[in-house]
């Protein structure tokens, strides 16, 4: 297996994204204005985000054997996304309906066949060492025994916690970077404020990130506490925004990114996610992260306390 600067572990989806100008009521029929197909999933959107950087990616999970496998397949490939540690099998690719409203807010209905799920046998990890291993707590089988290889071999880990699952609840005190939502870090802690679950989140890992969407993150570790705001955009769609939230800050702790900058970059890629329609579609090159960012008037800058 090549070099590699991020390895991506956890789900793939293949979506089919619908633009409506409103979310049907129950028994309501709707027509959709607009739509796309193309895959998806937080690590594999991570890993496409990591190579769309520049970096070099790699993505471990599962596809099936179907036509939706095979065009995800494709689509990672013509990324550039390294897919050795792809497992490829008779259950059905996982599949998300996505409904995106004016607004750009959007609705998800997700199918996963439970078999698909990776055993801890399925991938040899032993001759992987990436800079920077990125879980998303989708295959907890698979990552409880990479994230001890990661230990023993010093590699930096994070984890995209979207919701309380196995995996998530298995991983997030493993990991050297938490980056969670808003919603895992409630339901993990029974928190009535986000700053009140950032700190019985700490307890457990020794940097944290908690994403709010439009209004920005906030953050803390051994270096301070602080908050970013969100850049604002034209949202069409917020498909995917976290998926390469986590993405560009897997690939920045890769190059070696000071902190603030490595929250300033992911938050504007994430940005630039929103303003297309569908998660992959809008996953944007690292130059138009760079360009954005120069064209910003104000960087946004860190609330210290």
């Amino acid at each position: 297996m090549q070099k590699i600067d991020v390895l991506c572990v956890g789900a793939t989806s293949y979506d089919l994204v619908f633009r409506v100008d409103h979310h049907p009521e129950s028994d309501e029929k709707t027509c959709a204005d607009a739509f796309i197909r193309c895959g998806g999933g937080p690590a594999a959107n991570a890993s496409v985000t990591v190579a769309r950087m520049g970096l070099r990616s790699a993505f471990a999970g599962y596809l099936g054997t179907d036509i939706f496998g095979e065009l995800h397949l494709q689509e990672l490939q013509a990324a550039g996304v390294d897919t050795e540690l792809v497992v490829q099998g008779e259950y059905p690719t996982p599949l998300s309906c996505v409904l995106a409203n004016p607004s750009g807010e959007r609705s998800l209905v997700n199918y996963r066949d439970s078999h698909s799920a990776l055993s801890a046998e399925c991938i040899d990890f032993s001759l992987v060492f990436p800079k920077v291993i990125l879980f998303d707590g989708h295959e907890p089988e698979l990552s409880l025994p990479l994230m001890h290889h990661a230990l023993n071999k010093g590699i930096k880990t994070v984890l995209d916690a979207g919701s309380l699952n196995k995996g998530t609840a298995q991983l997030f005190d493993k990991v050297d970077y938490l980056v969670c939502s808003e919603r895992f870090a409630h339901e993990q802690t029974g928190a009535s404020s986000p700053q009140e679950a950032l700190e019985h989140l700490l307890t457990g890992s020794p940097c944290v990130v908690i994403t709010r969407g439009k209004r920005g993150l906030i953050w803390k570790n051994d270096g301070g506490v602080g908050t970013l705001p969100a850049f604002p955009v034209d949202v069409k769609d917020t498909t995917g925004a976290g998926d390469v939230f986590h993405g560009a800050f897997a690939g920045c702790l890769a190059m070696g990114k000071g902190w603030m900058e490595t929250l300033t970059y992911s938050s504007a890629a994430a940005a630039l996610c929103c303003t297309k329609l569908g998660a992959r579609t809008g996953i944007p090159e690292g130059r138009e992260v760079e360009q954005f960012l120069e064209k910003a008037a104000l960087q946004p800058s860190a609330k210290r306390s």
